[in-house]
């Protein structure tokens, strides 16, 4: 009986995570088909791939000058962090993987052996081993303005903006017949 009450109490306490990870991914499922004016503008960005298969968070800032990518990482080292540029399909690939390092996981499997210890609380999420992000850049993105960087846990990428092409007015000589 005290098997199956801390089977269940254990269950229940990953709850919210599972929750999490379902509410993620009916998100991405029912926003994926929508296009257009839905958007109003910012269906610009493409996004390939969501947050709930193997993906983290994202915010995008579209800003005058530029488009900004803002992805929570914590527990990533700068190493572990990957951003690259699909140029023929202008594509923005945020990779992370925590290969050998430990720092940002959380050990239950370690910390539940201990003699006499269960958890009766589980309330912080453990950080993802790896995630990948991509998104489809629209075409005023210059895409040798790119710079990334990650501060306190949070990958910041900025995508610079190419200027508007001037418009040129063409003088047209008027003949008279």
């Amino acid at each position: 009986m005290t098997e199956l009450f801390d089977t269940a109490v254990t269950s229940l306490l990953h709850l919210p995570e599972v929750l999490d990870r379902l509410a993620a991914a009916d998100g991405d499922r029912r926003s994926g088909g929508h296009h257009g004016s839905h958007h109003h503008g910012h269906a610009r960005l493409h996004g390939l791939g969501g947050a709930g298969a193997g993906g983290a968070p994202v915010d995008i800032v579209e800003s005058p000058g530029e488009y900004s990518f803002l992805l929570d990482v914590p527990g990533f080292s700068k190493s572990d962090i990957q951003v690259t540029l699909e140029e023929e399909d202008r594509v923005l690939v945020m990779k992370g993987g925590s290969g050998n390092n430990s720092n940002g996981k959380r050990k239950r499997e370690e910390e539940e052996e201990g003699e006499g210890c269960r958890y009766i609380r589980l309330e912080r999420r453990a950080s993802p081993r790896s995630f990948v992000r991509k998104f489809r850049l629209p075409e005023d993105a210059d895409t040798g303005g790119i710079a990334a960087r990650c501060e306190n846990g949070v990958l910041t990428v900025t995508v610079k903006k190419q200027p508007p092409p001037e418009k040129k007015a063409k003088s047209v000589q008027v003949t008279i017949a």
